[in-house]
């Protein structure tokens, strides 16, 4: 499994460092929100492989939390609701509400890792092979890309972050984001992020009259079609 980059909300402290410190464990990153509200930011922001969401929060609750990242949020990021309600209406309500998998407290760590795992491989089965943005196609099966008919020729980098960048379409992906979806926790220094951005600008945008490949100040870089604001 590649390392995942996963959203912990959960506002027992003990609990949340426990059991991000145990998903560390395997190689995973993991973010932490203590409540409600800085972790639907934290979504809305950022683009996660998983999101476990705890029920009982003190703010908004992981319900409001689920329904509200169904409603807005442009990926459909799988999440996995941790609490101690293991009533069937409970966890009908978590379903309702948009969530992908249940897990009651207390639970096995391990049985978490492995829950992880499963929904991450799901997602990535669902994926679509094929992203299409305006006249840019791009084919992550065949690993090709092109441009109003006009093929790319890409490295193996520079296509991984273009592939990166069109299923975050029409989000933004900040450099940090980037380099750690391209190289996991051993990225190289920026200059080397810097320098494959600037040969993917070379193919998807130098041979054409109007850029796709728009850089966010103080953020990172993000798709958009010619054209928009």
């Amino acid at each position: 499994m590649n390392s995942l980059k996963i959203l912990l909300i959960e506002d027992n402290p003990t609990l949340a460092r426990q059991t991000g410190e145990f998903l560390e464990g395997h190689g995973w990153h993991v973010d932490f929100a203590s409540n409600g509200q800085l972790g639907l930011q934290l979504a809305l922001q950022q683009i996660y492989d998983l999101i476990l969401l705890d029920l009982n929060l003190p703010d908004m609750d992981g319900l409001e939390v689920c329904r509200a990242l169904r409603q807005q949020a442009p990926v459909a990021t799988p999440i996995l609701m941790l609490t101690a309600r293991d009533a069937f209406a409970d966890k009908a309500q978590g379903f309702h509400s948009g969530a992908d998998d249940y897990l009651c407290k207390p639970f096995d760590p391990r049985e978490l890792a492995l829950r992880c795992s499963a929904l991450a491989r799901r997602r990535e089965l669902h994926r679509n092979d094929e992203v299409t943005i305006g006249t840019l196609c791009i084919s992550a099966r065949r690993r090709e890309a092109a441009r109003n008919g006009q093929p790319l020729k890409l490295t193996t980098i520079t296509f991984n972050i273009l592939w990166e960048l069109a299923c975050a379409y029409p989000e933004p992906l900040s450099r940090s984001e980037i380099s750690h979806r391209i190289w996991g926790d051993a990225p190289p220094d920026s200059d080397a992020l810097k320098s494959h951005i600037y040969s993917l600008r070379r193919q998807l945008d130098k041979p054409f009259p109007r850029p796709m490949l728009k850089t966010i100040s103080n953020i990172g870089f993000k798709l958009e079609q010619p054209g928009e604001d």
